[in-house]
């Protein structure tokens, strides 16, 4: 049995790298999941070749395609390596690929590539805002709603009730709210910063000391200070310390 062919979706290459990548297993379809709900399987971005490579053995190629607001490797493997042989580095191509993820990299197996007037790319540039700008709006919709139901199955209902939204189109929606509420709930930072302004005398706190009082995992610990100092709302005044700024 095959997988129906996948809806192509217009898109900024930035919708691509800066979204969650879904893993699906057997015939249902892995994609990114985009910050306004939308899933993305295969994808078609316009953009301008700036590196190209092919591997010594020939089984491997990519070209980087980079649209401005970001750039996104495309990856051809064994028989297909040859896919970028008439791909320049300095033109303009519209690409049609599969969304893929390896070792925390959002990537694209291309189907299709072609050359692209300057005057489709803006044209393919001013289709994908309004489209955004559209999904923004119906994101917030939900949004607002979210905390007069229960769960997000009531909110679905209700948008579809309401506002005739196709079920399909709320899906990716309710998913990134789930997925931010997640987030929030193993968010601890907070926690974080309430420990170091009760632990700090002023001269810093040892983060070794840290770790031991706040009692969470290794792991998340790291993640939750990295993102604390990459923040700019600590920093480290010696190695092995933090200080709130």
């Amino acid at each position: 049995m095959e997988t129906l062919r996948q809806t192509t979706k217009l898109t900024r290459i930035s919708d691509i790298t800066d979204s969650k990548f879904i893993r699906k297993e057997g015939m249902e379809p892995s994609y990114v999941l985009t910050k306004f709900g939308e899933k993305i399987s295969r994808a078609k971005i316009v953009g301008t070749v700036v590196e190209k490579f092919m591997s010594e053995d020939g089984n491997y190629s990519s070209v980087t395609i980079d649209d401005d607001t970001d750039g996104i490797r495309v990856k051809a493997f064994k028989e297909d390596a040859d896919f970028f042989e008439k791909v320049n580095v300095g033109e303009n191509v519209f690409l049609i690929g599969k969304v893929r993820e390896y070792n925390g990299e959002n990537y694209i197996i291309p189907e299709i590539i072609r050359k692209a007037s300057n005057n489709y790319e803006a044209y393919h540039k001013l289709k994908v805002l309004k489209e955004l700008v559209q999904k923004k709006k119906i994101y917030e919709r939900v949004q607002k709603n979210k905390d007069k139901f229960a769960d997000f199955e009531e909110l679905k209902k209700f948008m579809i009730k309401k506002y005739g939204y196709a079920e399909k189109e709320i899906d990716g929606m309710i998913e990134t709210l789930g997925e931010k509420e997640k987030k929030k709930e193993h968010d601890h930072k907070p926690m974080l910063m309430e420990l170091i302004e009760k632990l700090d005398k002023g001269k810093g706190i040892e983060i070794k000391r840290l770790l031991e009082e706040s009692k969470i995992d290794e792991n998340s610990f790291k993640e939750a200070v990295g993102e604390l100092l990459s923040d700019g709302i600590w920093y480290e005044p010696k190695p092995g310390v933090v200080k709130k700024v």
